[in-house]
């Protein structure tokens, strides 16, 4: 039994393992020692196994990412991954051309140079991309959404992974790279809410009737369509001004993005009630005393 055992493992050693490991190492072997190059059947096999899995560990990953992202978010990730898997089999290459006796050395050197290189020249669309990688994941900004970028104000209708386009106010288009929203500071107007607070500042001369002016302009603020009746609006008065008593009328909106049309009207009616009231808008006043210097006597 001990002798039949023995023979048995022989030949599976010897003959059927020898014969596959025989067919695995076919292909072509150039060179002697340290600078021999192997190109063998086993090596192209472990290549395609390496893609294999790779390209299934890839999928899980970014199922992993992507699993609780709506459809359309999903696919503004389809360049990222692409690039991704670009990279991992670059690399799975580079493992298998040195498993072949290849020296990688000089073109991981050259790549080297060559990334750094792009890296320097492409810093700001990296930048770029992993700003919208963030905005998209953590949801720091909606299509709806009304910003506040460099003094423009705009409404958001279009989330790339590169830029952000919005819609200005007098119908101009916007885009707005990415990475502003992770460098700069930007106001988002509806990011917690649609209902924003926005207010009008008036003066009236000094000697009107404050109470009656404060009426007047709530008046105003509740026959406005646009303007919230809840919350309400207020009045404050703000200050003693150089030639006018300062008021300013606070009211909510949940359409901002119209906020310089309400704002419009609201003048128009606090001018024409402040003229049926008898009440007068004044402006800057000064005083010019022109004084005439006398000559000395005995000139």
């Amino acid at each position: 039994m001990q002798e039949g055992t023995d023979d048995i493992k022989e030949i599976i050693q010897e003959d059927i393992w020898g014969s596959i490991k025989d067919f695995l190492n076919l292909g072509f072997h150039l060179g002697e020692g340290d600078k021999s190059i192997h190109l063998t059947i086993g090596l192209l096999l472990l290549l395609a196994v390496a893609s294999v899995v790779t390209k299934f560990l890839l999928k899980w990953v970014r199922y992993l990412l992507t699993r609780k992202m709506e459809q359309e978010d999903k696919q503004k990730f389809s360049s990222v991954f692409k690039f991704t898997n670009y990279v991992i089999y670059l690399i799975v290459v580079l493992v298998t051309l040195s498993a072949a006796g290849i020296d990688i050395t000089i073109v991981i050197t050259a790549s080297a140079a060559l990334f750094v290189g792009l890296g320097l020249a492409l810093q700001e669309l990296f930048q770029d991309i992993l700003g919208g990688i963030f905005i998209i994941v953590d949801k720091s900004l909606q299509v709806g959404d009304i910003v506040e970028v460099d003094g423009k104000v705009g409404k958001v209708f279009e989330i790339k992974l590169r830029t952000t386009r919005a819609i200005t106010r007098d119908d101009k288009v916007i885009i707005i790279p990415n990475h502003k929203f992770i460098s700069d500071i930007i106001h988002n107007y509806t990011q917690n809410h649609r209902t924003t607070r926005e207010s009008v500042n008036v003066g009236v001369a000094y000697g009107s009737n404050v109470d009656m002016v404060t009426k007047l302009l709530e008046e105003v603020a509740h026959e406005q369509k646009q303007v919230l009746k809840n919350p309400k609006p207020f009045v404050l008065f703000d200050d003693f001004g150089d030639s006018a008593l300062l008021f300013s009328l606070h009211f909510f909106t949940n359409d901002s993005f119209r906020d310089p049309k309400i704002k419009s009207d609201i003048r128009y009616k606090i001018n024409a009630k402040f003229k049926e009231n008898n009440v007068s808008i004044p402006f800057p006043q000064r005083d010019v005393h022109i004084t005439q210097d006398q000559k000395p006597l005995g000139q």
